[in-house]
């Protein structure tokens, strides 16, 4: 109320922060996550085997990922997201864990 009062008595508009509240993306705290997470996924990705999306299928789970930042990029336990964050990482780069299926034979009909 106050500051609706202050803009009517003022004429200026006063912009909140609202955006700048809550809490920070991992990226934010680690700045080469994206980059590193998509490194470890390229390897193992494959594309769609008709072609019809854009997506890339991957074998490995986000808890593999993690596993793997840990491992060969220097992680620790405790800087790194959770397995569902980096699930939702995996997402948002387009990328779909999903199991691998081998070329089956076409069926004779």
């Amino acid at each position: 109320m106050r500051k609706g009062m202050y803009e009517v008595e003022s004429g200026i508009v006063c912009v909140d922060g609202f955006r700048l509240r809550g809490r920070k993306h991992s990226e934010d705290h680690l700045p080469n996550l994206l980059k590193d997470i998509t490194i470890i996924v390229d390897v193992q990705s494959q594309a769609d085997p008709q072609f019809r999306t854009t997506q890339l299928y991957t074998s490995m789970t986000a808890a593999e990922v993690r596993r793997e930042l840990i491992a060969k990029k220097g992680y620790s336990q405790e800087e790194l997201p959770t397995s569902e964050t980096i699930a939702t990482k995996l997402n948002m780069l387009g990328s779909f864990p999903k199991k691998v299926a081998e070329g089956q034979p076409q069926k004779s009909s």
